[in-house]
């Protein structure tokens, strides 16, 4: 074996080290060039896949922008709808209101009674020695008005019970939806299982389903006899449900919730007007209650108010202020929710 000069060893590696300097030297541009190239790749890359997100994300902005656009021009299209057919059902008619009563009473039942009810109490006015215009005419006004008012008195009762019970039917339908059932099976299950009055009206949205109607307009139709605004915001979920689609049982659920705090808040309005609405009624009772105690104590002094004509003037400029002021203390202590 030869011995290895380290004078050669050194040289070699000088050449070597300065051969890779030039090879370097040489090839730094290149590489360089290809580092950048490969840099401004990847940029132009990101900035594609950066444009690409940001077209999906103005695509789905848009895609949700119409579909909202859409559910606005339904439900516009459906309160529209809604508010026409309020306007045709707002018919205060016997028929209708015997409906909205839910009495086992027809149209030819209630004049009867009407017409009975006058003439007995224009026999009983005769027999305490009225005059026979003041008795008929007394008779007719209580036989024309009492029976109506009763109607108005159940209608006005069916409807707040109703209104107790519907969120707890709409939360049924909830729990029913959620478990699997179709719409239709939750509401037969109302029908079946609920409590009156929503029990009867659930009734009829089935039996109109028999008939032909869909769902939407049998819910519709409910407003018939129960002309209620929580009905026509039923209705109007339900029809938009069925145009635009989504999560049911959220809405419904949500429409409870509504519901609820509708109710709430009625309460709490009537609560704080409970006192203007004791002053309305210690005023405008107040005058028939000393009229009624003078007549009593002192009925000479009355009597000119009856038998001077200038007394019936008095008697009905007073009434008519009363009225106004009745009315006027009406509106101010009532509130539309």
């Amino acid at each position: 074996m030869f011995g290895l000069d380290p004078m050669m060893l050194g040289v070699v590696a000088l050449v070597a080290i300065a051969a890779g300097a030039v090879a370097y030297g040489v090839l730094f541009g290149r590489l360089e060039a290809e580092k950048k190239t490969a840099t401004r790749l990847n940029r132009v890359k990101a900035a594609e896949t950066d444009m690409g997100r940001v077209k999906a994300a103005r695509d789905r902005v848009q895609e949700m922008s119409k579909r909202r656009k859409s559910v606005q021009d339904s439900l516009k299209e459906l309160e529209k709808k809604q508010q026409e057919d309020s306007r045709k059902r707002a018919d205060k008619s016997v028929k209708s209101r015997l409906a909205q009563s839910g009495l086992s009473l027809t149209v030819p039942q209630f004049y009867m009674i009407s017409v009975g009810l006058a003439l007995f109490l224009s026999l009983i006015m005769i027999v305490f020695g009225l005059p026979i215009y003041a008795a008929l005419g007394a008779g007719f006004v209580a036989g024309a008005g009492l029976p109506r008012w009763v109607v108005g008195y159940v209608v006005k009762r069916r409807q707040n019970k109703f209104l107790e019970e519907f969120p707890n039917a709409l939360d049924v339908m909830v729990r029913s939806i959620k478990s699997g059932l179709p719409l239709n099976d939750a509401m037969r299950l109302i029908a079946s299982d609920g409590q009156e009055p929503v029990k009867g009206e659930f009734r009829r949205v089935i039996e109109s389903q028999q008939v032909g109607l869909s769902i939407p307009e049998a819910c519709a139709r409910m407003a018939q006899t129960m002309p209620l605004s929580e009905i026509n915001f039923f209705a109007i979920v339900i029809a938009l449900q069925g145009q635009a689609g989504g999560n049911l049982s959220e809405a419904i659920g949500n429409l409870s919730k509504v519901l609820r705090e509708r109710r709430k808040m009625r309460a709490k309005v009537s609560a704080l007007s409970m006192e203007a609405k004791a002053s309305a009624v210690i005023i405008g009772a107040l005058p028939f209650i000393v009229a009624t105690l003078v007549s009593i104590t002192s009925p000479d002094y009355m009597a000119h108010l009856f038998t001077d004509p200038r007394g019936h003037l008095i008697m009905l400029g007073s009434g008519i202020w009363m009225s106004i002021g009745i009315f006027v203390m009406r509106n101010m202590i009532n509130f539309d929710i």
